[in-house]
């Protein structure tokens, strides 16, 4: 399980994990998916798409509703997590871990200014 304090985050609660300085694993927080509950279906996107910040890129369905997930970074799909096709339930079990969805190679360095640290996320949504 990747270490929650070493992730950056979104209001949408997506998360980023730094690889290297243009590398990125993302996924969804452990929050989002106790909002969502029984993760039965995940589709991610095509490797090689080319994202923008906050382009949708994945739809995660489960037994209460369907949601969008946005990308937090610009880059190209470099990875998709295959195993959550016939494993969705990978995402309830390890949010931080095994349920990661993409990485995404970027250009030039990735920029998290605009994201919470650990600390910041778990403020934001303790007033939710």
């Amino acid at each position: 399980m990747t270490d929650k304090t070493k992730l950056y985050f979104t209001e949408e609660h997506e998360w980023v994990e730094l690889i290297n300085d243009d590398y990125v694993r993302v996924g969804i927080s452990d929050y989002a998916v106790e909002q969502l509950g029984d993760i039965v279906f995940v589709e991610l996107p095509e490797l090689s798409t080319e994202l923008e910040a906050e382009d949708e890129f994945a739809t995660v369905e489960s037994v209460k509703s369907t949601s969008e997930i946005y990308s937090p970074v610009k880059g190209t799909v470099s990875k998709v997590n295959s195993d959550l096709e016939d494993e969705p339930e990978k995402l309830n079990e390890a949010p931080f871990g095994e349920g990661w969805l993409i990485e995404i190679q970027s250009s030039e360095p990735v920029d998290v200014s605009g994201l919470m640290d650990a600390s910041a996320y778990d403020e934001y949504v303790s007033g939710l």
